[in-house]
């Protein structure tokens, strides 16, 4: 199969940029999302250290019932003030030492869940928050609350527009990560969905000031653009994906910006877009005023697993050859970190394209190679054995799964999936790195990856699934099912975990959780849910097995978004299989099939490419409480570490309830806490006055307690903010 160059003929000129030494003053505040628009998930601040982060006390906690978003949110700190989202999806202004609420702004809608982007002029007279809420972008004033109307049409600018699909019949696009500020322009990834029909992942910058598009770059290309043949003809006009929904970063200096890129539609059957399917599943670097191309590096040929990039590239100087050398880091779902020159998006070390798995699916031509890095090592397990079922099992649990394991297509990483037949994907598409999941040491050139290891399970049919069959064929409960895999399913998984059922609950107590949202859980509109799909809803989780029952004889096509008309037909000539998303192969209990640990902090020396070590992070309940502690946690969630000069690591797991503090040289526990709550996505590390916090968000789910989960306690979802006692 022909492989296009990574580099494109623009590419030297950028090379007369001088390194650019590490900007230590910025990673001193946390007025960017993740902290700096590097991504490096970093601080600078060094009161808490080694010697005393033990003595770490509650500041102040500031409850955040209801809609935060469905994973955490990270707030952004500016000349001490704290700006969140909080009750009833509003906006919030607290003052950062205490927590006392200044302003609030009502949103309507569901805002950005895990950020916002922060914008100011050259004298700071003009402040801005920048945020999406119900694929709407807007801006408030910093110091007021006060929306801003002069920006897009009235205040909002409409993400759906632009997409090469009709507005009206475009779900929710926008992406629950933010995008990056710079100079002028507000930079967006998004999240249009991974069915058929799904509209492109185009990147696209706005005028900050205005709203007005300044340019978009398509990441399934038209005609006449670059990679273009690496698609069927015209697949711009019904493939959609490639897009964006982690974090991008900013090389500020050089003003090139890098997009890790997700996987094309359909996730798991490509026949009706043969090729290597550029910009799939790659790092793509642009130069961030014009969206120009300046290089990209696919990661994945041909996807057919759903390894998104999610993980944000992370910026480090590292020492190669004797040399000090500007690299991109890239975390991978399936495990495998690349590490690249930034400028020209060479690979530090070789990378070598070899054989893999063949697909047995009709019509399916897998890519033949994928890109191995021959350094570093993985992150995470890319093979599944019977050796390495899970030890902590009931016998008769260990024979199913050895039988399953046998019988299953299981040749190791990228195995494609299979047709009438289990496929095992190891690491599955939620393993490995995902949001948030890594953090960078610019003093040193070490890469902390949050690890997670959770081998999925495919069986593909002709038969869709519930989330794509036509709505006119199906019943109530099958409808409810389709709606639980367009808007549950990342969450609750397949086996609707962590999950209260409507019999539980009165209807309108279960219409009130989801206008409302709770917990984790967003909050859905009467435009995302309507009600009568909220009765469909209830219908399914009341009796699953009438929502999962096979589709009736005519049902057809498929489906976007729920509630949205069927896609077109595939091309001529091609079918359409489906599957399931986000089936982590577990056993009966609950429990991952493979042995653990699942989750793991693993430290890369990126001057050696080298692992340097490697721990457990958190625990799984149910077998913590038999004494068995060294498992890490089991349970998926989307969050990761801030690393600081103090020496310290600090990370929150959310299934056990508890915050650590490691030691970056070495691993070493440090500090632990329980929370009330389940401590989520990334935490903030700012100072105020001379006196250094840090703060995490703490979810509750509603969910009852398993082997694999701890419920937070009641009423206490919200931010909880630690610092050294005063004296």
């Amino acid at each position: 199969m022909k492989r296009l160059a990574i580099l494109s003929a623009g590419t030297a000129a950028l090379i007369v940029f001088a390194a650019t030494p590490p900007r230590i003053q910025t990673w001193g505040k946390w007025n960017d999302y993740a902290g700096t628009a590097d991504s490096m998930q970093y601080s600078s601040l060094t009161q808490i250290y080694k010697a005393n982060v033990a003595q770490l006390k509650l500041a102040w906690q500031v409850k955040a019932p209801g809609p935060n978003g469905r994973f955490s949110f990270n707030p952004l700190v500016i000349d001490g003030k704290m700006y969140l989202v909080g009750e009833n999806n509003s906006i919030f202004a607290l003052d950062a030492t205490t927590g006392k609420q200044l302003w609030v702004h009502h949103v309507e809608g569901r805002p950005t869940n895990r950020g916002f982007n922060y914008w100011e002029s050259a004298d700071r007279s003009d402040q801005r928050l920048i945020f999406a809420a119900d694929s709407y972008l807007q801006e408030i004033n910093l110091k007021t609350g006060v929306t801003i109307n002069t920006f897009g049409n009235d205040g909002r600018v409409n993400l759906r527009e632009g997409l090469g699909r009709d507005p009206k019949l475009v779900g929710d696009v926008q992406s629950g990560t933010p995008g990056r500020v710079f100079e002028n322009l507000i930079v967006l990834g998004s999240a249009p969905g991974e069915m058929y029909g799904s509209p492109t992942g185009d990147i696209r910058a706005y005028d900050v000031k205005t709203g007005k598009l300044v340019w978009t770059f398509h990441t399934v290309p038209h005609p006449g653009e670059f990679g273009y043949e690496t698609w069927p003809k015209d697949a711009w006009k019904y493939s959609g994906g490639a897009n964006t929904w982690g974090g991008l970063s900013i090389d500020e200096k050089r003003g090139i910006a890098y997009f890790p890129l997700g996987s094309p539609t359909y996730d798991l059957y490509g026949a009706d877009r043969e090729g290597d399917n550029l910009f799939g599943n790659c790092l793509l670097a642009l130069d961030v005023r014009t969206g120009k191309r300046l290089w990209h590096f696919q990661m994945v040929h041909h996807d057919l697993w759903d390894y998104d990039l999610t993980a944000s590239p992370n910026l480090l100087t590292v020492k190669h050859n004797g040399k000090n050398v500007d690299i991109v880091a890239q975390a991978t779902k399936f495990g495998f970190l690349y590490v690249l020159d930034r400028v020209t998006g060479k690979p530090i070390w070789p990378v070598e394209e070899r054989p893999v798995p063949k697909s047995d699916m009709p019509g399916e031509h897998a890519s033949p190679t994928q890109p191995f890095p021959t350094l570093p090592p993985p992150f995470s397990r890319q093979k599944f054995t019977v050796d390495d079922i899970n030890p902590h099992l009931e016998q008769a649990e260990k024979d199913k799964l050895r039988t399953t394991l046998m019988e299953a297509y299981n040749e190791g990483i990228f195995t494609p999936p299979a047709y009438n037949r289990n496929q095992i994907a190891v690491p599955g598409e939620m393993g490995g790195a995902n949001w948030g999941s890594t953090a960078g040491d610019p003093a040193t050139g070490m890469l902390y990856v949050r690890a997670y290891d959770a081998p999925a399970i495919h069986k593909l049919t002709a038969e869709p699934p519930g989330n794509q069959r036509n709505s006119v064929a199906v019943t109530t409960e099958q409808k409810g099912y389709a709606l639980y895999m367009q808007n549950c399913i990342g969450c609750h998984g397949p086996d609707r975990e962590r999950i209260p059922f409507p019999k539980d609950m009165a209807q309108a107590q279960f219409t009130a959780s989801l206008r409302s949202g709770k917990g984790e859980m967003p909050s859905f509109s009467t435009t995302s849910l309507s009600a009568e799909n909220i009765d469909a809803l209830a219908a399914f989780l009341t009796d699953p097995a009438k929502g999962t029952l096979p589709p009736p004889a005519n049902a057809a096509g498929g489906r976007g978004r729920a509630g949205l008309p069927p896609p077109p037909p595939p091309p001529a000539g091609q079918s359409r299989y489906y599957g399931p998303f986000g089936n982590i192969f577990k056993a009966a209990n609950g429990l991952i099939a493979m042995a653990p640990p699942w989750s793991s902090i693993v430290a890369y020396d990126l001057n050696q490419g080298t692992i340097k070590w490697r721990v457990p992070i958190g625990t799984t309940p149910g077998l913590a409480a038999k004494g068995i502690k060294d498992t890490g946690s089991s349970a998926f969630i989307r969050n990761g570490p801030v690393v600081t000069a103090g020496g310290l690591i600090f990370i929150g797991t959310g299934p056990d309830r508890m915050l650590h503090a490691l030691d970056k040289d070495t691993g070493k526990m440090l500090w632990e806490v329980e929370m009330p709550a389940n401590p989520d996505g990334i935490p903030a590390v700012y100072e105020v006055a001379g006196r250094q916090y840090i703060a995490f968000f703490g979810a509750v789910s509603g969910a009852k307690e398993s082997v694999s989960y701890k419920p937070g306690l009641p009423d206490s979802q919200g931010y909880y903010v630690y610092a050294l006692p005063t004296r």
